[in-house]
């Protein structure tokens, strides 16, 4: 069976039927085609245990994989096999053979309070020719690091998500297709508040609330790509838009905020994807060694 026709009826089951997001989906295309390339295959019937092992071999040896990415070329070809075995099409997983490297544990990369504060003064402060964009991006940087939403969450936001009267973000089926409810600070509600008055100003009525300068449409991933880029530029200090999500959480926690209501507001299913925080943070562990009974 043609590898390429399965993974098109894989593709259409797991977004029809299970749901998954369309990001999911170009993941299992990108794996399962590359897969096929490395392992000069184009046919189901020519998938062995020792062609599949030289795959994630060559991975690690020659291209230089890190665990993360072997895990995502693991995981998304033990599902597609799986689905192959249930439809019929194959007999064994080749996949379950292939032992996974022990993954790194590593404190997630963020900036400090005093950088979040430069970079968002950056921001506003930019020398752009339009105003609507001062006080778009303002409040798109504010919003991941006063909310700590996902990229492809805050692109995802509807106008009718955002409630700045009564200070919360509606985030609708984020990662894992889960809804959550952020509330938001009185700081990120009034730069929230000046975008959509300047956004109102220039009629834009598209469903997305942050929307592209450029016509009555909601604001794109390139675009927010370019802008990254331009304001990582001018900073003068890498980061992402992840990083700035792993800022949001840090400070919260140097600001009190407990483990159990940043899970909650994070979106993280497992509290233990939260828990990383607590050893990125050295000001929240110092503020717990001060607990010691032997202090005086």
């Amino acid at each position: 069976m043609d590898i390429e026709i399965l993974l098109e009826k894989f593709c259409d089951y797991s977004l029809s039927i299970k749901g998954y997001s369309i990001n999911t989906i170009k993941r299992y295309r990108y794996v399962i085609t590359c897969f096929c390339r490395f392992a000069h295959v184009t046919e189901l019937n020519q998938v062995t245990d020792e062609n599949v092992r030289a795959v994630f071999y060559m991975g690690r040896t020659e291209r230089k994989w890190s665990v993360n990415t072997f895990m995502v070329y693991h995981k998304s070809l033990l599902v597609f096999f799986r689905w192959c075995i249930k439809q019929g099409y194959m007999e064994k997983n080749p996949i379950l053979d292939i032992e996974i490297p022990k993954k790194e544990k590593r404190i997630p990369l963020k900036l400090t309070r005093q950088d979040s504060l430069r970079l968002l003064e950056l921001v506003y402060n930019y020398p752009y020719q339009y105003p609507f964009l001062r006080y778009r991006n303002h409040a798109i940087f504010s919003t991941f690091l006063f909310a700590g939403l996902r990229k492809q969450e805050l692109l995802n936001l509807k106008f009718t998500d955002i409630d700045i009267d009564n200070l919360s973000i509606f985030v609708n089926q984020g990662k894992g297709n889960k809804d959550r409810i952020i509330p938001i600070s009185f700081t990120l509600a009034q730069s929230l508040k000046r975008y959509t008055q300047e956004r109102k100003r220039l009629n834009k009525t598209n469903p997305e609330f942050f929307s592209s300068l450029r016509g009555n449409i909601g604001f794109t991933e390139n675009g927010l790509k370019k802008l990254v880029d331009q304001m990582r530029n001018s900073f003068g200090m890498r980061f992402s838009v992840h990083k700035l999500r792993h800022t949001f959480a840090t400070l919260m926690l140097e600001g009190g905020c407990d483990i159990y209501s940043l899970s909650k507001m994070m979106g993280h299913s497992d509290i233990k994807t939260t828990t990383i925080y607590l050893s990125a943070s050295a000001e929240h562990l110092r503020s717990q060694m001060t607990k010691h009974p032997l202090n005086f």
